[in-house]
């Protein structure tokens, strides 16, 4: 799948995924130089089944993001160092493979992190590392998807971004539906999302950092605490 088609996949999942019950998705951070994508969703399963169907890429990663159409050829080693590939089925000229991404760090239950240009960023001098957290809530889990992405890209960001940002966060869908599907926000989570939207300073009367909340502040609407993005005994 070139680049065109798959931006023009990812656009037209907008509508599907501005009307799907996940709490927060944007594009957080852009420049030249690159940009972060973040979303989050709530969903009615445990950390453990969490994390037995998140290394099951084929049943949630959408075929419409892949090289060979369908989702039944990815698979993911989910150890430090194991691949998110893809195989390219035999078309005469023997079997062909894909590596989408490799993982840096992997915490069973609480954080899958992966190293991967995805899509058409592959072709490109970029570089892209994907951070899944999980986090167990009252009614399950709360889910989070970070992508950044930076380095030499011959198309513009202001273009790229937004795409990469939807075919994120259909992927973040496909998981919550596999999952038994998304939660909606609860009240307490709609009421600190508007107290916080309505803290935020103007964006003429701010810098680009003051004016960012960040990450955290991002899913503050998820969970009342964000999850820790590094290990134990890192700190």
């Amino acid at each position: 799948m070139n680049f065109r088609t798959m931006v023009a996949t990812a656009m037209s999942a907008t509508a599907a995924l501005t009307l799907a019950p996940v709490a927060t998705a944007k594009v957080v951070d852009q420049s030249e130089a690159g940009f972060t994508v973040a979303h989050t969703a709530q969903v009615a399963a445990t950390p453990a089944d969490v994390w037995k169907m998140l290394r099951m890429p084929q049943n949630w990663w959408s075929k419409d993001h892949s090289w060979s159409g369908d989702a039944a050829n990815f698979w993911l080693d989910s150890q430090a160092g194991g691949c998110f590939c893809e195989k390219l089925p035999d078309t005469g000229a023997g079997v062909g493979s894909v590596q989408h991404a490799r993982v840096l760090f992997s915490k069973p239950g609480q954080m899958l992190r992966l190293s991967g240009a995805f899509g058409p960023l592959q072709g490109e001098a970029a570089n892209g590392t994907l951070t899944i957290q999980i986090k167990a809530t009252p009614t399950g889990s709360a889910l989070r998807f970070d992508y950044v992405v930076g380095g030499y890209m011959r198309f513009k960001t202001a273009d790229i971004a937004p795409a990469v940002d939807k075919v994120i966060g259909e992927q973040l869908l496909g998981l919550a539906n596999a999952l038994g599907g998304a939660l909606p926000p609860s009240r307490e989570e709609k009421a600190a999302a508007a107290a916080a939207e309505a803290a935020a300073k103007p964006a003429a009367e701010t810098s680009p950092a003051e004016d960012e909340p960040g990450l955290d502040a991002a899913v503050a609407d998820l969970v009342e605490d964000a999850p820790n993005a590094e290990p134990e005994g890192r700190r």
